[in-house]
């Protein structure tokens, strides 16, 4: 084992030739994250205000979105042992990614293409479309993010993969949610109708995705020496590397809860603008607004990180979450001020929140290495896609639950909520998201316990027992 970590210390020293690989990964994710954000928060907003399906075709279409999208979570960190054991002339993720992402840019296409087809026909059609369209997804999603442990060995270069493919994500993620308006009704009216509209944005974003993902595969270079130091895992490794790594299961459920709050929260949007607000073409301003405040969250966060903690971030991050929750909830309807302040206090939080959650899986890639005696990188990142599609899964069931019981699929375009309604719509969209997130950070607070001081005693006793390298002193990575 110290043989193996020796040969990966002798490529990184000096100069690092791998420094693109900060660039090439994380381009790659700007198409991925557009696509996911176009069905994950836009499919169940389509089919209520664009195509106008029945109640009884959105009850069965939130139902096998929420259903299959557990399903398919659940299977994700097997996905991770797959991709671990798959050995082929091109790697093994390589070959995922590109079979992922052109198959599942071709589902996505379909989601959004009119056959004219109601009834049981057009909910049949719908789920096998979303049961490949998952399955091809998971296939690119669990390669490419399993990719980072592969990159590097080193730490701090992991985090800096990290960090810039989050904000290369997050460019992917709002040039969605601030185009999808004015680009979609752009493109109906001089395509035919606002469902040509999205049929073309959604060509559009596959397109985007598609040229990300060859940026990646061509243009990542794979550091010589990694991959032939990994063993292969098997079903037992499988186990033990989730179920007896602690910290790691107390981080997933903490990630989980936050994510679900997050994800109901901004699945609800563009229905705000609309049915609350009063005004739909708001939503694209404030998504841009927001979108600019979690890249500064996420570029001002290694300046932060060197005056303060990991916990005190994630406090202090978690603080801002509630304040703009508790600003937004009561905000005056049709004030952009107050709606516009508690966004922005929202989102800069939950950008330092994630970007935590991802340091936090590295971290307890080593713990368990430290307490296991085997690294397994591809099952621990496995979690970060199963908990986004499980918070997915909620988000989805919450906000298709609320559409459906307030008509919201038959309600013209000028239709405001009221009463009642409002009130529900309201506590869907903010106390209920609010109420996970802080559970979630309680888990964090008193559970989690690896934090700079641990990590470096678990860093210094794996040097000592010679099965990492000593990367404290590595140069050039920056």
């Amino acid at each position: 084992m110290a043989q193996k970590a020796q040969k990966v210390q002798k490529i990184q020293d000096g100069q690092n030739p791998y420094k693109r690989n900060r660039y090439t990964f994380g381009i790659g994710t700007i198409g991925r994250d557009a696509l996911y954000t176009l069905v994950s928060m836009f499919l169940i907003y389509y089919f209520t205000s664009v195509a106008h399906v029945s109640t009884g075709e959105l009850w069965w279409i939130v139902a096998i979105v929420t259903g299959w999208r557990v399903v398919d979570a659940v299977s994700d960190p097997l996905m991770g042992v797959i991709v671990d054991n798959t050995r082929s002339r091109w790697g093994k993720h390589k070959l995922w990614i590109a079979i992922g992402a052109v198959l599942s840019g071709i589902f996505t296409v379909l989601f959004f293409s009119d056959f004219g087809l109601k009834g049981a026909a057009a909910v049949v059609f719908f789920a096998v479309v979303y049961v490949f369209w998952s399955a091809t997804y998971s296939l690119n999603d669990i390669a490419f993010w399993s990719y980072v442990p592969a990159l590097t060995q080193d730490l701090k270069e992991r985090e800096n993969i990290g960090a810039k493919a989050r904000i290369f994500a997050l460019i992917g993620t709002f040039f969605v949610v601030a185009g999808i308006t004015p680009i979609t009704e752009a493109l109906g009216k001089s395509t035919g109708g606002l469902q040509q509209g999205y049929f073309w944005f959604a060509v559009c974003v596959v397109a985007l995705m598609w040229a990300g993902q060859l940026v990646t595969l061509f243009g990542v270079k794979e550091p010589k020496g990694v991959e032939e130091a990994q063993e292969r895992t098997s079903i037992r490794d499988f186990f033990r590397a989730i179920f007896r790594n602690d910290q790691l299961l107390y981080i997933t459920v903490a990630m989980g809860l936050f994510m679900i709050g997050y994800t109901t929260t901004t699945s609800f949007g563009i229905f705000y603008f609309q049915y609350v607000y009063g005004d739909k073409n708001m939503y694209s301003i404030f998504a841009l607004i927001l979108g600019l405040s979690q890249i500064a969250s996420l570029v001002a966060f290694p300046w932060v990180a060197k005056y303060l903690k990991r916990k005190s971030i994630y406090l202090i991050a978690t603080v801002l979450v509630v304040l703009g929750y508790g600003i937004f909830f009561v905000a005056p309807v049709g004030t952009m001020l107050f709606v516009g302040i508690a966004g922005v206090l929202i989102f800069v939080g939950q950008a330092g929140i994630q970007l935590l959650m991802l340091l936090f899986l590295a971290d307890t890639v080593d713990y368990g290495h430290w307490k296991l005696g085997k690294r397994n990188d591809s099952v621990t990142f496995s979690l970060q896609p199963f908990i986004y599609k499980v918070a997915s899964a909620a988000a989805t069931g919450i906000t298709g639950a609320v559409a459906a019981v307030t008509g919201l699929n038959h309600a013209p375009s000028n239709f405001l909520l009221t009463g009642g309604d409002l009130l529900l719509f309201k506590s869907a969209m903010f106390i209920l998201p609010l109420l996970c997130i802080l559970v979630g950070y309680l888990i964090y607070h008193f559970a989690f316990h690896i934090d700079e001081e641990e990590y470096a005693k678990i860093h210094a006793d794996l040097v000592a027992r010679g099965e990492i390298a000593d990367t404290t002193e590595i140069v050039g990575t920056n």
